[in-house]
């Protein structure tokens, strides 16, 4: 019997689990089965539903992006590709995400607006004090991160870089967003060479 794979994606900010990021990769991964859970707004919250499905459904691979990359960075002992990771989503929501904001893609529970204001960046702050506590060399071996080279909002390679190592991340041809052409051409083989036996992610 043909194994299956588990994957959880996680979604960037105002996003969901119903994004077309979600529906390509489920599209596309015919021996994957792809968890992607709504995230609550708040930080500690929406990380420790993530900890509570990683210890649920032993996910094989973590793949996050933008806002999701940098939670997905925080959940140890698992394979995980970050995608444009945000990892000052404090500094971020300051410039043009304060107050109300619509999600892009359909919320299982409905919703589809949510605000942010002061408290909120104020546990981003508190969480962003903690991402890296727990970078070892066991978790060097199992990060990835991958960075549009023509990504207009986050840049964060170089400290990527001074954490993981210049070598554990790869540069791409595209922006911030993930598009289908990015997911075809940089994700999926990755994704691929896991499924056929890699025991790395990270082979470019």
């Amino acid at each position: 019997m043909e194994r299956k794979y588990k994957l959880l994606y996680v979604h960037g900010f105002a996003s969901s689990g119903s994004s077309g990021t979600v529906m390509t990769l489920r599209r596309n991964l015919d021996a994957w089965s792809v968890i992607a859970p709504d995230l609550p707004v708040d930080p500690f919250e929406a990380l420790e539903l993530l900890r509570e499905t990683v210890a649920k459904e032993a996910p094989d691979v973590l793949v996050g992006t933008s806002m999701g990359g940098m939670y997905a960075q925080q959940l140890w002992g698992v394979p995980r590709i970050i995608v444009n990771p945000s990892f000052e989503m404090s500094r971020s929501l300051l410039f043009g995400k304060m107050g109300r904001n619509r999600y892009t893609s359909k919320r299982k529970d409905g919703a589809v607006e949510f605000r942010i204001d002061k408290a909120v960046v104020e546990r981003f702050k508190l969480m962003e004090k903690e991402q890296f506590c727990g970078v070892n060399e066991d978790e060097r071996r199992l990060v990835t991160a991958l960075f549009g080279d023509k990504d207009p909002v986050v840049n964060f390679q170089s400290l990527f870089a001074s954490l993981y190592g210049a070598e554990r991340s790869m540069i791409f041809n595209g922006e911030h967003r993930l598009n289908d052409e990015v997911v075809k051409k940089v994700l999926l083989p990755l994704l691929k060479q896991y499924e056929n036996g890699g025991e790395d992610l990270y082979s470019f």
